[in-house]
Parts: C-alpha cells; sequence; structure tokens
C-alpha cells in the first residue's frame, strides 16, 4: 500500500521541506509529505543512526519534563519548536506526575499547528497549541492564549529541544533568543535544551547533511542545520549554569530508563534550573 500523506493546510507548500515533518518521518510518523520522507531518507542515507538518535532526543524530552515535573514540581510547561506529537509528548509526560499540568505547545509550522490542534482538544483549558515564530519572544509570550493559560506567579518548565541548532548566529542569535525568554520566566522555573553538535561524525557526514537542510523552511523561514561545539551550546544556557546532574551530555545518556548504548552523531542534552 502506498504511503498516505497528511492533509494539507492552507498556505502549506508541501514540496519544501520542513525539519518538523522530516523529525516526525524518523520517528515513525505520518503526518509528512514526499517531499519530507525523500529528505528523511536521504539523511538515514548520510547517517543511517538518524532513527535512533531522533528517538533518542524525544526520550530526552519526555525524561527532562517528568523530571521538572516531579524533582522540581513544575506543574507548567513551555514547548518552543514543538514539531508534530509523535511517540510521546510533554503533556503526556507531565500528567503522569500532574494531572492538571498546563502545556503550550509553539510551532511556526502550520501543518504541526493544525495536527496538534486536532490531537489536543479534549483538555483546552489545559493544553493549546499557538502558531508562532519563537524568535519573536514578546509575540509568544503575550499571546492571549498563553497569559490566559499560565499561572505567572509559579514556575514554568522551557522546553527548546532539537530546534535551536536550525537558527543562524548572525540571523536570529538563539543566545540572546533564550535570555529574552528566561527574563520573564518566575523564580524556580527550568530550561530543557538539546542541540547536535560536532562530536561523533566526520565532517563529510556534516556537511551532506547541512545540504539536505539547506533548502530547509519553517513557515517560510529557512531552516538551515547549524552544527555547534559543546562549547558554544553549554553557552545557550545562562552565564555560569549549574545544570541538573548529569550535567550537559549526549541525550541518550541523560538518565535513562535503562542502559543505553552510544550513538555516533551526538546530540547532547541538558536540564537547567533558573
Amino acid at each position: 500500500m502506498p504511503r498516505t500523506s497528511a492533509p494539507v493546510p492552507a498556505g502549506v507548500d508541501p514540496t519544501v521541506v520542513s525539519p518538523a515533518r522530516v523529525y516526525d518521518y524518523l520517528l515513525g510518523g505520518k503526518d509528512n509529505y514526499a517531499v519530507d520522507r525523500e529528505a528523511a531518507k536521504q539523511i538515514i542515507e548520510v547517517l543511517p543512526e538518524a532513527p535512533a538518535i531522533a528517538r533518542a532526543n524525544r526520550g530526552f524530552l519526555l525524561r527532562s519534563v517528568r523530571v521538572m515535573a516531579k524533582t522540581l514540581g513544575i506543574d507548567q510547561f513551555l514547548d518552543l519548536g514543538s514539531g508534530l506529537p509523535t511517540q510521546g509528548s510533554v503533556h503526556q509526560s507531565a500528567r503522569a506526575i500532574h494531572p492538571n499540568a498546563r502545556v503550550v505547545y509553539v510551532d511556526l509550522d502550520p501543518v504541526v499547528a493544525t495536527h496538534a490542534r486536532a490531537r489536543l482538544s479534549d483538555k483546552p483549558d489545559q493544553t493549546c497549541v499557538v502558531e508562532a515564530d519563537i524568535t519573536d519572544p514578546a509575540a509568544v509570550l503575550q499571546d492571549p492564549q498563553v497569559r490566559q493559560l499560565f499561572d505567572w506567579s509559579r514556575p514554568i518548565g522551557l522546553t527548546a529541544v532539537a530546534v535551536l541548532h536550525f537558527m543562524e548566529d548572525q540571523v536570529d542569535n538563539p543566545y540572546l533568543l533564550l535570555d529574552a525568554y528566561r527574563r520573564v520566566l518566575p523564580s524556580g522555573s527550568a530550561l530543557a535544551l538539546s542541540h547536535v553538535t560536532d562530536v561523533g561524525a566526520d565532517p563529510h557526514q556534516i556537511e551532506r547533511a547541512q545540504g539536505i537542510y539547506s533548502k530547509a523552511k519553517v513557515g517560510g523561514r529557512s531552516a538551515p542545520l547549524v552544527v555547534r561545539s559543546p562549547e558554544q551550546i553549554w553557552a545557550l544556557f545562562s552565564a555560569g549554569p549549574v545544570l541538573l546532574e548529569p550535567g550537559l551530555v549526549p541525550v541518550e545518556q541523560w538518565r535513562p530508563d535503562q542502559p543505553q548504548r552510544g550513538l555516533g552523531l551526538q546530540v547532547l542534552g541538558g536540564v537547567q534550573q533558573l
């Protein structure tokens, strides 16, 4: 049977690669188009472990939310560049600890917003999807849904998982971007972050992967793959960061539920209490 593509929302060009939909395919999802599947297959040719890396990154997201909820008592989460809710989601992980946890998903991809809203319609008073550009913190934070859903006197868990490596320093400056979000978060909030690094992959692999993503776009914005060093990823956390144990490590090694083998290309992840 041929694979069925996701419906095309108004304003979406199904001939342009979307990082969120490529990620969806790598995770085994169905909310993607032929162009995304072709890009994902090219990524797998370059990096056969790509699906395992995607699953490891998703696992880090779910575990970090669980730790923020259980250890830090956080029951409100703002998920930046959320992507499609494939193979587990922030609200499911948070509500395993706090049944009434509130979650805001933010993504610029209309396909993400359309499918996420359809799947999250059962608890509109606890979950919402905001179609917005996360590089405009004011627009995100002043969105009426965001203002109404969160209690701004209590901590919020901010997640920026596998999203900042689609931002260039000269264009979006992810360092200043995160600072803009951190400044408005209440005391006791936390940040979970993951980012692809140059450790564990040869330059040829990285160059080919960047070539595949060179034409990718999110909501009309270019989304090139930017690979940063561990030192540069560390600097994305605020000055003098103290991270929860085990610090900034490959995502598969961050508090795994069971022992995990190391992967080739590394995605580093960490959680910082603010």
